[in-house]
């Protein structure tokens, strides 16, 4: 008949066995110290101020007392360590890192996830909530192909649902792209002066509309008349606008106000020239100071076009290098440009 229990090795009471109450408690200790298990760390030697009760993992760099005692649990009872060999499928709480684990026979290992699992709410290195239903606080995230494809799905319930990508600086939203309220794709951007506005939307058919894009189509309101040598004329209607271009100060000469460049960048600039007078020279002329295109000829109407460099804040006017009777207005003299 063995002496101790197969799976705990508790020590049985023999026949006719004096002082029955030492093996008694000494099984006590035991299962005081395996039922519940929790292990409160690893170590290779033994603390220099233990506690009763204190359960140690020893690693393979056993030292000390502790010295030969390598994958056991060092328990301190009655002062002194008792070391007890775990057997496979033991479960033990491990205080310093408040995990779970099994033994394995050799070692302590994280349970395994089942392979199909159903939560209401997953938190990755974060907490998440009613709302962030899946949280997860990473440096990167990496969806990757399960042979060859890989599609994400983001879906809505309806047209006027929402299902869209945020993306956020200090937690404030600056870009947000997606089906935003329609099933029309946009890109949608933030300012702190502007609030939210559409930079980008593709209709459902693939069409492409700038909403933002900073364009003018600007000319005075029709009239004819001769600006004198090196005035300058400006312009009073907008008849086409975006991307915040607008109508400035207005210009000395009394002749309509400057066109204010609203963005910094590329822009495709045209005008057009009706002219009275076959030796006429006219120039778009920035901020009252230079030149960046110039128009010359005949009797009728012809044009300019050229590639310029604007910046934000610039203003445009037309300056006129010699005296020559124009119609102005609506298709007869007037300036057009567009951000590229």
């Amino acid at each position: 008949m063995s002496e101790t229990t197969t799976r705990l090795d508790l020590p049985f009471i023999m026949p006719a066995q004096a002082q029955k109450h030492v093996t008694h408690n000494e099984a006590l200790q035991r299962l005081d110290a395996v039922v519940q298990l929790v292990v409160d760390s690893e170590a290779g030697d033994p603390p220099e101020s233990p506690s009763e009760g204190q359960i140690l993992w020893i690693t393979d760099a056993a030292g000390g007392a502790f010295a030969g005692r390598a994958r056991t649990l060092a328990v301190r009872q009655d002062g002194a360590w008792t070391f007890i060999t775990p057997k496979t499928g033991w479960i033990a709480v491990f205080r310093d890192s408040a995990m779970v684990k099994i033994f394995d026979g050799s070692d302590w290992q994280n349970p395994a996830l089942p392979g199909a699992v159903s939560l209401d709410r997953l938190g990755i290195s974060g907490t998440p909530d009613g709302y962030n239903r899946l949280l997860v606080q990473s440096p990167g995230s990496l969806f990757n192909h399960g042979g060859d494809s890989h599609r994400m799905s983001i879906n809505k319930a309806s047209t006027g649902d929402t299902a869209s990508l945020v993306f956020q600086s200090n937690w404030q939203g600056r870009t947000e792209m997606g089906l935003a309220g329609e099933d029309r794709f946009s890109v949608k951007m933030y300012g702190d002066i502007t609030g939210w506005r559409q930079a980008i939307g593709i209709s459902p058919e693939g069409y492409v509309r700038h909403e933002q894009r900073p364009l003018a189509r600007a000319a005075l309101a029709p009239a004819t008349f001769t600006p004198a040598s090196g005035s300058f004329t400006g312009f009073d209607t907008l008849h086409l606008s975006g991307g915040d271009m607008a109508l400035g100060p207005a210009l000395s000469s009394g002749h309509g106000r400057f066109l204010a460049v609203s963005a910094s960048g590329y822009y495709l600039l045209a005008f057009t020239v009706t002219a009275d007078d076959a030796a006429h020279e006219l120039h778009v002329s920035r901020n009252g100071s230079s030149d960046i295109a110039t128009h010359s000829g005949g009797v009728g109407t012809s044009g300019t076009s050229t590639l310029v460099w604007l910046d934000a804040g610039d203003t445009l006017a037309l300056r006129h290098a010699n005296a020559a009777q124009y119609q102005f207005g609506y298709g007869r003299t007037e300036l057009s440009l567009f951000l590229l």
